[in-house]
């Protein structure tokens, strides 16, 4: 078939769109010509030196949310974008190469919304074929491909309150369901939420961790998890990159709150302990680095590049006891991880790929695009600089250290680990893993056509 053919069917299938959208009642301009949906506002967080602030700024990519098994989300809208005279489909095609590549480091979901396309704003064939060519063309790319037919389906596999949906997707949705009023399952009800198990280590606060276990700072999955990777895994390649079974991630986070011994030997995959912990990061009620930080944080890009290392300690002065003794632990092994670059390619702006959006997130929706950069930054310079950025909090970073926080390698720790010297009494460790040393991380898509 050739090209001009199939640039008739896809005219085909467009304007069959649009009679379907115009039969449902879709608002239309009051103009002859097919509608194409006005742009979202500009992201209050964009910056105009954004190296595609041109296309960003019509919202036609959004970071959504995280799916059921912590993949980060990423939503395309074509009812976002402008008339191709008022749009560079080549730099579109740039922008998302661009996107994507901000979390190459690990896994993500794609959610395509369809509705809005039309004759007006479609990107050519030639433009599909390019798009085609730089994104996985093998069989298995279609097996990753789910088709949705309402919104409410998404429920299912995303955490769908943190979506940023459209209005014009979410009233076609509406209008699509009054349509077929009668032929749609009854809406499943939502149990009432239980409280946790006393044992319970995935979704509940630190507070609630160290009231259930004797007064520990470092949760249990933490301490078990690090302990683990320490001993085993800090020269894998890859590490904290690669993916794990959900099956096996969910076993495992199961037999966790139920208190049961977990032997990570067991299940022979290094990659499984690294993925447990960033499960635990993310499942958290909050963040670690708390909601109140979020907007100091966006901030860093901002500061003169010689002060951002004390700009995050003042940052960091401001945290709660229990999330700077956690967080120093933490950083103080991805510090670990980072000096071992050379065999395990992960150096701390790797690490800070993976980990910047587990450890802070905004208390309503998800982070935006524009807010990846400061982020990961932050992160950045928490795991490079650990023993600077951790030093000069006085009794607070050696009571981190007194339950576990682990030094640097190779390097003498500041006040933020001097106290180290003495183990935490309740420090244990896991079923088949040795105490740590004192002192001493596929493309996946969702698309549907809506």
């Amino acid at each position: 078939m050739s090209g001009l053919d199939l640039e008739e069917l896809a005219e085909i299938e467009l304007q069959r769109d649009e009679e379907e959208a115009a039969a449902l009642g879709a608002a239309r301009r009051p103009s002859a010509a097919p509608s194409v949906a006005p742009p979202a506002g500009p992201d209050p967080e964009l910056s105009t030196n954004h190296p595609f602030y041109d296309v960003a700024r019509h919202g036609i990519l959004q970071v959504a949310g995280e799916d059921r098994f912590g993949r980060r989300v990423i939503t395309f809208c074509c009812c976002r974008m402008p008339p191709s005279h008022e749009l560079n489909h080549r730099r579109l095609l740039e922008y998302l190469k661009y996107t994507l590549d901000q979390y190459v480091e690990s896994d993500y979901t794609i959610v395509y919304f369809h509705y809005g396309l039309s004759s007006q704003n479609k990107p050519s064939l030639r433009w599909l074929q390019s798009a085609y060519k730089e994104f996985d063309r093998s069989h298995k790319f279609g097996k990753k491909v789910t088709y949705f037919n309402y919104l409410s389906e998404l429920r299912e596999h995303l955490k769908y309150d943190q979506l940023s949906i459209p209005q014009e997707v979410l009233r076609y949705d509406e209008e699509l369901r009054n349509l077929h009023a009668g032929r749609l399952p009854p809406p499943t009800k939502t149990p009432p939420p239980r409280p946790p198990l006393p044992t319970q280590q995935f979704g509940v606060s630190l507070q609630y961790l160290k009231d259930k276990n004797q007064g520990e700072l470092i949760p249990p999955v933490l301490r078990y998890t690090v302990t683990y990777l320490r001993e085993k895994g800090l020269h894998t390649e890859g590490l904290f990159r690669r993916s794990a079974s959900v099956q096996t991630v969910r076993e495992i986070q199961r037999l966790y709150n139920q208190g049961k011994p977990v032997n990570f030997d067991d299940y022979g995959d290094i990659h499984l302990p690294a993925v447990i912990l960033k499960t635990f990061l993310r499942e958290l009620p909050q963040p670690l680095l708390t909601f109140e930080a979020y907007e100091q944080i966006l901030e860093i890009t901002s500061v003169e590049s010689s002060l951002r290392v004390t700009c995050c300690r003042q940052i960091l002065q401001n945290l709660p006891e229990h999330n700077y003794a956690v967080l120093s632990y933490l950083m103080g092994f991805l510090h670990e991880v980072s000096q071992e670059s050379i065999s395990n390619k992960m150096n701390s702006s790797n690490l800070a790929c993976v980990f910047g959006l587990n450890l802070i997130w905004p208390s309503q929706g998800a982070s935006s695009l524009s807010a990846l950069v400061p982020l990961n930054l932050f992160t950045e310079l928490l795991i490079e600089y650990y023993e600077k950025v951790f030093s000069g909090r006085g009794e607070r970073g050696a009571e981190a250290s007194e339950q576990g926080a682990p030094g640097a390698r190779g390097s003498v720790p500041n006040e933020g680990a001097a106290a180290g010297d003495r183990p935490a009494s309740g420090d244990r460790p896991a079923s088949g893993l040795a105490r740590p040393p004192l002192p001493p991380r596929p493309l996946t898509t969702a698309w549907r056509l809506l």
